[in-house]
C-alpha cells in the first residue's frame, strides 16, 4: 500500500510539473509577443505560406496579397515594421504559439482544433471548399470522387476533410468509427505544398481533381484551358462553409484585441472586400 501511495504521489507530481511547464511555456509565448516587447523590437513578425492567392502569393520575390495587407495595417497600428516569414503551411501555428512569431496570417480557417494551439481574431473573411476538375468531368458532389485520386494542400482544411472523408473519423464521446463517405470508394490523397503544385499534378494525369478553398481554386483553374472549378458540397446539399481569422500565441488577449480592432475597422469601411477584389485581379494575371 505504500509503494502505491508513493507511485501515485510521484505521478500527480509528474502531472502537475508537466501542467505548470505548458502554462509556462504558454505564457512565456505570449509575453514575449507583448505590445511593448514588440514596439521595443520596432518589428512585428508575421507567419505565412505566400501559395494561397488571393490572400498571399508571390510578386516581384516577396509575399503580397490581401493578407499581407492586413499585416501591415496592424503594424502601422502598432507604429513598428512588419517583417514576414513566408513558410510551409502546416508549421504556422506551432511557429506562432512557440512565440517565434507574433502572428499568423495565410487565410487559416477557424477550427475547433486549432482553437486548442491558438488563439483566433474576429473573422476577416468567408470561403468554401471548391474541387477542381477537368472541364469534361461529370463530378457534381464529393461522394462522385469515389474511386479518384485527389490532390490538396498540406495541413489545410482541403487536406482535412478530404483526408477524413478517405479514412473515417472518430465519435469524440462514444469513440466509434464514423464511416468517410469515400472510404472503402479506393479513393486516395495526395498533399502538395500548393494548390499551384497539386494543379501541376493533375495537369500531367497524377491526380484528378484537386480540393481548396474557393478564391484559391477559382485562380488556379483559371491558368488552364481544360479546367474548371465547382462548389464542393455533399449528396444532402450541406457545403463546407468556414471563416478565415489571424492566429496569436495562446493568452495573448493585448494583442488579439489590438488585431481586432484594426480587423474591425478594416471590414466595416469595406476595405478587406476592396483588396479581395484588387488581388484576384492581379494574382489570376501573375
Amino acid at each position: 500500500m505504500k509503494k502505491s501511495k508513493k507511485i501515485l504521489s510521484a505521478a500527480v507530481a509528474i502531472l502537475v510539473m508537466s501542467s505548470a511547464l505548458f502554462m509556462t511555456s504558454c505564457k512565456k509565448a505570449s509575453e514575449k509577443q507583448s505590445i511593448e516587447q514588440i514596439k521595443e523590437a520596432g518589428v512585428i513578425t508575421v507567419y505565412t505560406n505566400a501559395e494561397f492567392p488571393p490572400f498571399e502569393y508571390m510578386s516581384d520575390n516577396k509575399p503580397v496579397g490581401v493578407d499581407m495587407q492586413i499585416a501591415q495595417a496592424i503594424a502601422d497600428e502598432i507604429g513598428v515594421k512588419l517583417e514576414i516569414k513566408n513558410v510551409k503551411f502546416d508549421t504556422i501555428l506551432s511557429s506562432v504559439n512557440s512565440g517565434k512569431g507574433s502572428m499568423g496570417i495565410a487565410g487559416i480557417s477557424v477550427t475547433d482544433e486549432r482553437k486548442q494551439e491558438v488563439d483566433f481574431s474576429i473573422d476577416y473573411a468567408t470561403s468554401k471548399q471548391y474541387i477542381i476538375l477537368q472541364k469534361d468531368s461529370e463530378v457534381a458532389k464529393i461522394e462522385d470522387l469515389a474511386g479518384m485520386k485527389i490532390g490538396v494542400q498540406l495541413g489545410t482544411t482541403g487536406d482535412i476533410i478530404i483526408s477524413e472523408e478517405i479514412n473515417g473519423t472518430e465519435d469524440e464521446k462514444t469513440k466509434e468509427h464514423i464511416k468517410g463517405v469515400l472510404e472503402g470508394s479506393g479513393a486516395s490523397v495526395t498533399q502538395y505544398n500548393s494548390a499551384a503544385d497539386a494543379a501541376v499534378a493533375m495537369n500531367s494525369g497524377k491526380v484528378d481533381a484537386v480540393v481548396i478553398d474557393k478564391l484559391p481554386a477559382e485562380i488556379v483553374a483559371s491558368q488552364y484551358e481544360n479546367f474548371k472549378a465547382i462548389e464542393l458540397v455533399y449528396a444532402d446539399g450541406s457545403n463546407t462553409e468556414e471563416s478565415y481569422a489571424v492566429c496569436v500565441a495562446k493568452g495573448n488577449q493585448e494583442l488579439l484585441e489590438l488585431v481586432n480592432k484594426v480587423i474591425e475597422k478594416l471590414n466595416k469601411d469595406g476595405t478587406i472586400d476592396q483588396w479581395i477584389v484588387d488581388h484576384t485581379t492581379k494574382s489570376s494575371a501573375s
